[in-house]
C-alpha cells in the first residue's frame, strides 16, 4: 500500500502504542483481593482493556462468583485509587514503539493520543514513560461529553494537534469504528487487547509492529 498522505496521527494508547495490561491486571487483581475475592489471570483481562475500569471489574466479579451486592461504582473508586498510585510499574512501548516516535518526530509529523482512558490517568502514565513530549495533545473519554467509537473523539482531537489530514493507529472496535465514521484513514495493529479480530475490523491496513508506521505516513 502507498504510504498515507498526512501530516498528523492520532494514536491510540493502552494496547496500541503502550502495553499497559499488566498494571490494569494489577489493579483488577487488587479490587479482587480486597472484598475476598480470588485473584484471576492476566490473559482474562487483556480482550477488556480497552472497555473501562467498570468492565475490567463487572468482568471480573463475574469470573470470581458474580457481581452479587457489591458496587461497582464504589468498586472503581478502588480500582483508581490504586492504579493511580501504580500506573507505570510494568508498562512498557510495544517493540518499535520509540523508534517510530523518533522518526515521525524528527520529519514533523504531529502525534496525539485519542484514548478512552480518564485524562488525567493518560497524562500520568506518559508522563512517567516520558513520552509526553512526543504529543502535542492528548484528549481521554472524560474530555468531551462523548468518546470513541464516536468519530468527534477523534476530530476534536486531531484539531488540537494542528491543520492538515490526519489518520487512526488503534487495536480495538472504538478505535477503527471512529476512523471510519469520520472518514479517516485507520491503520490497525494485530497485537492489541480487542475483542473483535483486526482483519475482521476491515482497517486500511493492518500492521504487526510500530515500527512499521513511519513508512505509512508520507507528508
Amino acid at each position: 500500500m502507498p504510504p498515507f498522505a498526512v501530516q498528523n496521527v492520532i494514536f491510540d494508547l493502552d494496547g496500541t502504542l503502550v502495553d499497559t495490561a499488566a498494571d490494569l491486571h494489577a489493579a483488577t487483581n487488587h479490587v479482587l483481593t480486597t472484598i475476598g475475592r480470588p485473584t484471576i489471570p492476566l490473559s482474562a483481562v487483556r480482550a477488556d482493556v480497552g472497555f473501562g475500569a467498570l468492565k475490567l471489574i463487572e468482568r471480573g466479579l463475574n469470573r470470581t462468583g458474580g457481581i452479587g451486592d457489591h458496587s461497582l461504582e464504589q468498586l472503581k473508586d478502588v480500582f483508581i485509587d490504586y492504579y493511580t498510585q501504580h500506573t507505570a510499574v510494568k508498562s512498557a512501548l510495544f517493540p518499535g514503539g520509540k523508534e517510530m516516535l523518533e522518526t515521525l518526530t524528527a520529519r514533523g509529523i504531529g502525534m496525539g493520543i485519542c484514548t478512552n482512558k480518564p485524562l488525567k490517568l493518560a497524562e500520568k502514565l506518559l508522563k512517567e514513560m516520558k513520552l509526553d513530549h512526543y504529543f502535542k495533545a492528548v484528549t481521554g473519554g472524560d474530555s468531551f461529553a462523548f468518546k470513541k467509537p464516536d468519530p468527534r473523539h477523534l476530530s476534536e482531537t486531531a484539531k488540537l494537534v494542528g491543520e492538515g489530514r490526519y489518520l487512526m493507529v488503534g487495536d480495538s472496535s472504538p478505535d477503527i469504528m471512529a476512523a471510519k465514521a469520520g472518514g479517516v484513514p485507520v491503520i490497525g495493529v494485530s497485537y492489541g487487547y480487542g475483542d473483535v479480530p483486526m482483519a475482521d475490523l476491515e482497517p486500511d491496513i493492518i500492521i504487526e509492529s510500530l515500527a512499521e508506521v513511519a513508512a505509512l505516513v508520507a507528508a
